[in-house]
């Protein structure tokens, strides 16, 4: 396949190599700790242009900068570790899904903060910069959280979004019939 040998990973680069199914080995949610604290996780992202993504990432959203190279950045982003990497001509094509009334991009990187923690944040940012506008979704519900979505200079979806009742950030309900 012509796209597999000079996608956008680039000419030259081999597919990606996937796991066999049968390698694959089932993790027992009793072993893992999804709510402790001291877990970080870590995620990388596409950047067009590195010097940008260190103006929006450092600047505007304040985040201290960790390593650094030519081609990519990493970010304290609130305890866990973002790597901006630069892909030179990178443009998302973003789609949406109805969210409580919001026209939320999928996909997206969702941050969940203290509401200290988000009110210092959203008050950064310009008003005119936000794609959904800090605001309270779920109103008067079990999820009732303030929320609010900006794009990267490169096209990247940031979700950050502060619980009223922390508790319920993992609980089960359904939303639709609550």
């Amino acid at each position: 396949m012509a796209l597999a040998s000079c996608g956008a990973r680039g000419v030259g680069l081999p597919p990606p190599r996937l796991p066999r199914s049968a390698s694959l080995r089932r993790v027992s949610s009793a072993s893992c700790k999804p709510s402790d604290v001291s877990t970080r996780f870590h995620v990388a992202i596409p950047v067009s242009d590195l010097s940008v993504a260190r103006e929006f990432y450092g600047g505007t959203l304040g985040l201290k900068e960790g390593r650094r190279s030519a081609s990519w950045q990493d970010y304290d982003f609130f305890g866990h570790q973002l790597v901006c990497h630069e892909v030179p001509g990178y443009n998302p094509e973003a789609s949406r899904s109805a969210v409580d009334g919001d026209p939320v991009p999928v996909p997206h990187i969702g941050l969940c903060l203290s509401g200290e923690d988000f009110g210092t944040l959203t008050s950064r940012i310009d008003a005119d910069a936000w794609e959904v506008a800090p605001h309270l979704r779920f109103a008067g519900q079990k999820g009732e959280q303030m929320c609010c979505f900006l794009y990267d200079p490169s096209g990247n979806a940031l979700e950050f979004k502060s619980m009223t009742d922390d508790a319920m950030l993992f609980a089960r309900y359904d939303v639709d019939n609550v």
